[in-house]
């Protein structure tokens, strides 16, 4: 782990729109931590929020929906992490736009996808590490 927390900020809008229940995020979550480890991720942060839902109870905009920073912010008050050296690894813009707003450095907002693989993104993050 070189020293770093994970931590998975996730946008959950299918709790707002009638596709998943808050209960079945919890259960997705609780098997990945499980398939990779009980101690791999640190938190699980997810809003479950949209503002074009049709559950009512979840049918708004919300600080932790991404691009907001709402997540982020939440996860380094209550990990203590400092966001000027954390990293986001992300697979959509609104992942980057989120991370640059919570404050952390923007070349350390990695997103994944044809150019950079999930693997090459740990490698520069592990490589960062090292120097």
């Amino acid at each position: 782990r070189a020293g770093f927390a994970l931590v998975v900020v996730s946008n959950q809008g299918s709790v707002a729109r009638g596709g998943a229940t808050t209960a079945q995020v919890d259960r997705v979550n609780a098997r990945l931590a499980s398939l990779l480890g009980d101690s791999v991720i640190d938190a699980f942060y997810y809003c479950p929020f949209h503002p074009r839902g049709n559950v009512p109870a979840f049918t708004m905009e919300h600080p932790w929906r991404k691009p907001s920073p709402g997540m982020i912010l939440a996860a380094a008050e209550d990990l203590s992490l400092v966001l000027a050296r954390s990293w986001l690894v992300g697979d959509a813009e609104r992942d980057i736009q989120a991370g640059i707003a919570a404050g952390i450095d923007p070349s350390r907002c990695l997103r994944v996808g044809p150019a950079m693989s999930i693997t090459q993104a740990m490698e520069t993050i592990l490589g960062s590490a090292r120097h």
